[in-house]
């Protein structure tokens, strides 16, 4: 098993050191989820299918991301709190090149 390093900056702005299997799918905001990093039923509405942004998130490392799909440039385009770092935690993919990737939780 590999794990890698998260740091996540909850809602009321402290940061958790996370650690995130690589070796089976999963996504940031299901690594959220289990650290239980939010109120339950305040994350991960939708599942993972961009179409709430619950799992909104501010992307604070200068790391290389996947393109954002249309699906999630289109909820956001809808959000409220968004930045120009913005993304959903439900579409990042947990790989080991995300080893110390920093982002923030955006406001519920």
């Amino acid at each position: 098993m590999s794990d890698i390093t998260l740091h996540i900056t909850d809602r009321q702005g402290k940061t958790h050191n996370a650690l995130a299997p690589t070796d089976i799918t999963m996504n940031l905001m299901e690594v959220v989820s289990s650290y239980e990093l939010v109120q339950e039923g305040t994350i991960g509405i939708c599942g993972g299918m961009a179409i709430c942004t619950s799992c909104q998130c501010y992307i604070t490392s200068n790391y290389e991301l996947l393109e954002m799909g249309d699906d999630e440039d289109a909820i956001l385009v809808e959000a409220f709190y968004v930045k120009d770092n913005s993304r959903l935690g439900g579409q990042i993919a947990i790989t080991t090149s995300l080893n110390g990737f920093k982002l923030e939780l955006a406001p519920e």
